[in-house]
């Protein structure tokens, strides 16, 4: 099979051919057909993550057909499912019994430490494979599979009482869950970066009712905010965006640091937290709900062997939605 492998840090994936892989117990081999692009795809290839294991398939908003089963997974020969980031938890863990499997210390994630979905062929563990709705083609479901979720987890712990939403960073991850916040009757404001007015454009397309600049200041007191770009200085200034009781949800698993910030702006029951990863629950109730809003991604096709054009293209913000990886063939 084809696959794109990372195998030193800062450098270009190099296009390779492997044997394919073989399922092992609970696992399901899948024939990929898509794959699209996240941003912490960016993360491993610069480094950005620890620990990683050289040489790596990275990858996981996959889609794909299932070819055969190992032992103890059952689903049937050409069923379509999505691979999300969680690719293994241990499930006896305190974290796993309650349902919050996304912070069990044995974790594995897809792309990471487990062989992703730049590939043709892939296994994913079959706890952590979720059926595609045929309302999507392929393409279009795999940005589902880590901006949608991720997003709908970032907004789920935003709160009950929330009517306006701040979305910094919008990209892949924002442009998703815009459009369910917007379902849902929210009031949605859009930061991006300064002078980026094509992005700001296109939130106002899916609904928001006002976009701009990261250092500018809404024109109304926000009840919740979810940073998606990587920028620790996104803390401090939303956090003066929200009002008293408000929410600031950091929604990527990578940022850089956090700068000293007054007290003042925490002050007034303020909340700041992250999100880590998603769990099951997110994914059967997201890959449910998208098609009721629709949630429709906007996508650019690549094939497998411009992996590195399309990072690139996201490093430098030259994408709109989301970046997705045709298989050939």
């Amino acid at each position: 099979m084809k696959a794109m492998v990372l195998e030193a840090i800062g450098e270009p994936l190099r296009e390779v051919e492997r044997p394919n892989p073989e399922p092992g117990p609970g696992q399901v081999l899948l024939k990929v057909e898509t794959c699209a692009i996240c941003r912490t795809d960016l993360h491993l290839v610069d480094g950005e993550l620890p620990d990683i294991p050289l040489p790596i398939v990275p990858g996981h908003e996959i889609v794909g057909h299932v070819v055969r089963c190992g032992p103890g997974a059952d689903f049937a020969p050409g069923t379509r499912l999505g691979v999300p980031w969680l690719g293994y938890s241990c499930g006896e863990c305190e974290f796993c019994r309650r349902g919050e499997e996304n912070l069990c210390a044995e974790a594995r994630f897809t792309g990471y430490q487990i062989d992703g979905g730049y590939a043709e062929y892939t296994v994913a563990d079959h706890r952590y494979c979720f059926p595609i709705d045929p309302v999507y083609d392929s393409a279009e479901a795999s940005p589902l599979m880590c901006a949608g979720l991720i997003g709908y987890r970032s907004l789920r712990l935003c709160g009950d009482h929330v009517r306006r939403l701040g979305l910094y960073g919008f990209g892949a991850a924002a442009h998703l869950i815009a459009q369910v916040a917007v379902w849902q009757g929210l009031e949605v404001y859009a930061f991006t970066r300064k002078g980026d007015t094509q992005a700001q454009d296109f939130a106002r397309g899916l609904g928001a009712v006002w976009a701009g600049s990261s250092d500018e200041h809404p024109p109304e007191a926000l009840d919740a905010a979810i940073i998606f770009a990587p920028v620790g200085a996104l803390v401090p200034a939303a956090l003066r965006a929200v009002r008293k009781g408000g929410t600031v949800v950091c929604g990527g698993i990578h940022m850089s640091d956090i700068p000293s910030f007054p007290y003042d702006i925490l002050w007034g029951e303020r909340n700041l937290r992250s999100v880590a990863n998603l769990t099951r629950r997110d994914g059967h109730e997201f890959l449910e709900l998208a098609p009721r809003v629709p949630v429709r991604p906007v996508i650019e096709r690549f094939p497998l062997s411009a992996a590195n054009e399309a990072l690139d293209r996201l490093r430098h913000g030259q994408l709109t939605g989301a970046a997705v990886l045709v298989m050939p063939g």
